[in-house]
């Protein structure tokens, strides 16, 4: 599954991020292959906001299609 299909309030498992440029920009902000994060928002079409500790992250819908995730 990947993280443009979430809903609100789900925690996740990032499994994999198919895009290395992605990849490295994001592991900036502590989103990484392994993190734990739950989905605080979603706008419909739009970006997905992701919370990973104290943080929110919104991600483009275009780059969410690109992480792979597993629901826990």
């Amino acid at each position: 599954m990947t993280l443009d299909k979430v809903q609100k309030g789900q925690r996740m498992h990032i499994q994999r991020i198919t895009d290395s440029k992605l990849r490295d920009q994001i592991i900036r902000l502590g989103i990484y292959e392994g993190a734990r994060v739950t989905c605080a928002e979603k706008i419909g079409g739009g970006p997905v906001v992701i919370k990973n500790r104290m943080q929110e992250i919104a991600i483009g819908h275009g780059l969410a299609e690109k992480i792979f995730i597993e629901l826990i």
